[in-house]
């Protein structure tokens, strides 16, 4: 007798594949970050009298490891900050490496005594399709502060963004022209993360 297929096996088949699928996403299994395609961006901006004679500078560095858990909403980051280089396309090659020695100096960010920028996140909420609002602890310059970032994914590739106060990682503004130049205390910090493949 010749044996036949039921009707429902195909869909029977489907709905196994899809729960094994959603079973695995609801353990949250975290997914290494591409360090080849995934950086972090620093936005300092002038102020002062003089700052029309100063520039906004834009500084950036790969991350170096990290991973991600989409179903749990989860994110862990970390930086060397030996790697932050200073990108600023407005300035010359030695405005840039000045600012570049200043940056990773004993007056900044000290980056002899405090190697890494970490992130790790503590809880998310959903805020439309493919947005959340991140919540975690940020170190930097070997303090640890809470900080909430937006973040957008889309094809597997999250990009966030979060304000901070240099003053609350215990760093001062740096100021020229005896002090009619200086950055602002509240930085921009940008993450452009890609998951491996």
């Amino acid at each position: 007798m010749e044996r036949t297929n039921h009707p429902r096996a195909p869909v029977l088949a489907c709905r196994i594949l899809w729960l094994a699928l959603w079973s695995l996403a609801a353990n949250g299994q975290p997914r290494a970050i591409d360090t080849t395609r995934s950086t972090m961006t620093i936005r300092v901006y002038k102020t002062g009298v003089l700052s029309v004679l100063g520039h906004d500078h834009e500084i950036s560095a790969p991350v170096a490891r990290g991973t991600v858990d989409v179903p749990g909403h989860t994110v862990e980051l970390h930086i060397e900050t030996g790697t932050l280089r200073v990108r600023d396309p407005k300035a010359s090659d030695k405005d840039r490496q000045e600012i570049q020695t200043t940056m990773l100096g004993p007056e900044v960010l000290d980056e002899r005594n405090y190697k890494q920028i970490d992130f790790q996140s503590t809880g998310a909420e959903g805020s439309g399709t493919g947005v959340w609002k991140v919540t975690g602890k940020l170190t930097l310059h070997g303090m640890t502060r809470p900080v909430s970032v937006e973040v957008r994914e889309k094809d597997g590739h999250f990009a966030g963004a979060c304000q901070l106060k240099i003053t609350d990682f215990g760093i001062k503004p740096v100021k020229a022209a005896g002090g009619s130049i200086s950055v602002k205390d509240e930085v921009r910090i940008e993450f452009d993360i890609e998951l491996a493949r």
